[in-house]
């Protein structure tokens, strides 16, 4: 609840600021710029102002702060987020090299597809949140129970969204623009869009498994191994089909990451060693 509140300040601020500083003060692109760099700056201190009314942000002697612990996990998650960074870096220069149509098109189709997926990103956010509760104490079973349900309704989000904007895509394009030959292209990757939303949101449902038991060492490596994958798919790909080459390439890194959670929730030797448990027998014969 703290996050979303200062998210949303933030956000507001971001809505007022970018027509302000783009039209009235005509600074364009670096007003959009500057807007969603002060719109950050609020979030944090808000972030920060809360926090410190609610708890002690440093404590009373230095040698307390575990930074051992802190840079590990922090290493991991700084080394996929470059990935990630990467990988999508990559597929937007394949994009742009297609032409300044393409790159039109594929930036409305990237908005909408990562705007709709964080739908599901909140889903994993509160779920990551209530895992890694029970999971610090024990509570096997329930942590079971929360996965199997998070898995259920991020398939059942993922399937709705897909099936609203196959439906709605085309009309929705054009309230980014009226160019038909942008929206021409922006129609011919409808299914992608659509139909990668499963993926997306299976995805990010694994990112917050992840994270709610600390498994922050699988979720950095098998990310570099889905970006390697997916960025030599890009630079194959993109040449010879275009645009639809980077979507496909996107689709890949979705479903590869989806298919490694899966590969991870699988694995009776990890940290979810108890969903292929039978609690409730193991706790009776306890």
């Amino acid at each position: 609840m703290l996050f979303d509140q200062c998210a949303g300040i933030g956000n507001l601020s971001s809505v007022v600021l970018l027509p302000m500083l783009m039209y009235s003060f005509h600074l364009g692109v670096t007003g959009a710029a500057i807007a969603t760099v002060i719109s950050q700056y609020i979030v944090t201190f808000l972030m920060i102002w809360s926090l410190n009314k609610r708890a002690i942000l440093l404590p009373p002697k230095m040698e307390n702060l575990h930074f051992g612990g802190y840079l590990k996990s922090g290493g991991f998650l700084i080394g996929r987020t470059l990935a990630i960074l990467v990988t999508m870096t990559l597929g937007t220069s394949m994009a742009a090299r297609q032409g300044p149509l393409a790159m039109a098109a594929h930036q409305i189709c990237l908005q909408v597809w990562l705007a709709v997926s964080l739908l599901t990103d909140a889903l994993a956010s509160s779920g990551q949140a209530m895992i890694a509760s029970s999971f610090s104490k024990g509570d096997y079973s329930t942590v079971k129970e929360i996965t199997f349900l998070l898995l259920k309704t991020g398939l059942f989000t993922g399937v709705s969204l897909a099936i609203l904007l196959g439906g709605s895509f085309g009309s929705l394009a054009t309230l980014f623009t009226q160019d038909t030959e942008v929206l021409g292209i922006v129609r011919s990757l409808v299914l992608f869009v659509s139909a990668s939303q499963p993926l997306n949101a299976l995805a990010f449902i694994a990112d917050g498994l992840y994270y709610g038991v600390s498994d922050f060492a699988y979720a950095a490596r098998s990310m570099m191994v889905v970006g390697v994958v997916s960025s030599a798919f890009f630079l194959y790909a993109s040449p010879i089909y275009g645009l639809s080459g980077v979507w496909w390439g996107l689709s890949l890194c979705m479903g590869l990451r989806t298919a490694a959670g899966y590969i991870r929730l699988m694995s009776k030797s990890g940290p979810w060693w108890f969903l292929h448990k039978d609690l409730q027998r193991t706790e009776v014969a306890g």
